[in-house]
């Protein structure tokens, strides 16, 4: 008999934190003895919505303002719930430092008290006077905030989410009436001067930039650029609604014209998915405006060769993340390297029991979930998913079960509730996988894996058990299960790459280099 889950919460009052800090506090309290699931989320009323939409909207947060943390802890005791909450108060405090993952901090959660204006007038006199400021504040408040970086000159990386379309749209016009450039909201990545902010992976310098509306699409393209020998200048994040009509591009507009007069930068990409009409015919003129070969990815959207326009540089379009990556080391007059880490020699076909039939995607990046459903449409294979493309594929109840072939982004706020991030704690997607593996019908699991700053120390040690035990659950049930996979990430990575696949194919994984080669064999074994 299951035993009964105690629930226990309580408002941490007038502390922010950003959503990476938040994440990483709740995995250090799910690690607790007999704690199931601790979540801790900004008092704004979405996050409000998301707790009440998984039953964890206790009475006694459910009157958290938006810059006040609600904590919910489940645990087997009322005891172990206790404990968890004293825990919460202690690391929240301050008093309890936990240990640091890599790209993360360690230590005291509290929030660095300097000014924006303390912080502009320390670069101001930096050489060449420019400055970022990197901006994790509640939805509500995230603009304002911008608004005054904006005003001290700082261009600004915005991690925030919840921000409203409108406040958006207000904030990149005035940051393009001022000059500077805002990156966000919602962005989770990029690389400015070597620099990498949010999540990010470890990649050497060169002649490549990069303008994304997406974060894993970014981190995939980088490092695949680094991988076939090539280098990136700059990797500037808009945030994923830049290029929607009512925002206009602007931000990525931005970031091509300071591309084109970046002396470093002397190949552009862009990384989206696909904007409005009018909007990729803005995004494709400042491309030719730059006067530089360039490099077009709206995901869904079909390759077609270099072209020249009135003896323009060639601007290129193609249809994967890994394409995007080689199409710009060619531009940039490199030869690609090949073989591995780029690809792998794969095995033969599996043979399969009869009644296996399906494929289910478990993704923590929601690009690659993107990126796996357009090229399966093109290959003729329909898939649900919690965040469809296609109109009427949308799965009725993605956090309980899957339907036929099924793609996941468990990434998305319906499954990270309660929950780190599976970028950051797998277990979710654990659980997630050990399902799939006991439904008969089940062929083939893909999952991508993201190392680089931010993400898991370990993230290979942490999944590879449970490589194991699917497969070992489809043995019993008398089946082989495929298991396919790719690393996100470079050499140089904190993680480091050589021994994270070297980890996941001792567990049975099947390695395919890259995101576009892991989905074509996954419908492939599926056919």
């Amino acid at each position: 008999m299951t035993p009964t889950l105690h629930t226990a919460a309580y408002v941490h009052a007038g502390l922010y934190q950003d959503s990476v800090a938040l994440m990483r506090v709740a995995q250090g309290l799910q690690s607790l003895p007999g704690v199931v699931h601790a979540t801790l989320q900004m008092g704004s009323a979405a996050n409000k919505d998301i707790l009440r939409d998984a039953g964890l909207l206790d009475d006694s947060v459910a009157g958290a303002g938006p810059a006040d943390i609600m904590v919910v802890v489940q645990a087997r005791g009322a005891d172990a719930c206790r404990a968890a909450l004293a825990e919460a108060r202690a690391r929240l405090s301050g008093e309890s430092r936990p240990p640091s993952a890599a790209g993360g901090a360690a230590g005291d959660a509290r929030p660095a008290a300097r000014a924006l204006r303390q912080a502009a007038g320390a670069v101001a006199g930096a050489p060449g006077g420019a400055g970022l400021a990197q901006i994790s504040v509640p939805g509500p408040y995230a603009a304002a905030e911008a608004l005054k970086a904006l005003a001290f000159g700082l261009d600004v990386f915005l991690f925030s989410d919840n921000v409203p379309l409108a406040q958006e749209v207000a904030l990149k016009r005035e940051a393009q009436r001022r000059g500077r450039l805002v990156m966000g909201p919602d962005c989770g990545t990029a690389i400015v001067g070597g620099v990498p902010l949010g999540f990010a992976n470890a990649v050497r310098r060169g002649s490549i930039g990069l303008v994304a509306a997406s974060g894993t699409g970014l981190q995939e393209v980088t490092s695949q650029i680094h991988r076939l020998g090539g280098g990136v200048s700059q990797a500037i994040g808009t945030g994923g609604r830049d290029l929607q009509a009512e925002v206009g591009a602007v931000s990525m507009r931005q970031g091509i014209a300071l591309l084109a007069r970046d002396p470093g930068t002397r190949v552009i990409a862009i990384i989206s998915k696909p904007p409005a009409p009018e909007v990729a015919g803005w995004v494709r003129a400042a491309l030719e405006a730059a006067g530089k070969p360039a490099v077009v990815l709206f995901i869904g959207e079909p390759a077609a060769a270099p072209r020249r326009r009135g003896g323009q540089p060639p601007l290129a379009q193609v249809g994967t993340l890994v394409d995007c990556a080689a199409q710009a080391v060619r531009l940039a007059g490199l030869r690609a390297r090949r073989g591995p880490p780029a690809s792998y020699p794969l095995p033969a076909r599996p043979r399969f029991a009869r009644g296996q039939r399906w494929l289910r995607a478990l993704y923590s990046g929601g690009t690659f979930a993107a990126e796996a459903q357009a090229l399966w449409s093109g290959l003729g294979l329909e898939v649900w998913s919690n965040v469809p493309l296609a109109d009427g594929r949308a799965l009725p109840d993605a956090r309980r079960a899957s339907r036929q072939h099924t793609v996941l982004d468990l990434g998305d706020d319906a499954f990270t509730v309660g929950r780190p991030h599976p970028m950051i704690d797998a277990t979710a997607r654990i659980e997630r996988l050990l399902q799939e593996a006991a439904d008969p019908e089940v062929r083939v699991l893909l999952l991508d894996v993201v190392i680089g700053w931010g993400a898991h120390a370990d993230p290979a040690a942490e999944l590879a058990p449970a490589l194991r035990e699917a497969q070992a659950i489809a043995r019993r049930g008398g089946r082989r299960l495929a298991v396919i996979g790719f690393v996100c990430g470079t050499d140089q990575d904190p993680q480091g790459l050589a021994r994270q696949e070297a980890a996941l194919r001792d567990a049975g994984m099947v390695l395919a280099g890259n995101s576009a080669n892991a989905a074509w064999l996954a419908r492939e074994w599926v056919r």
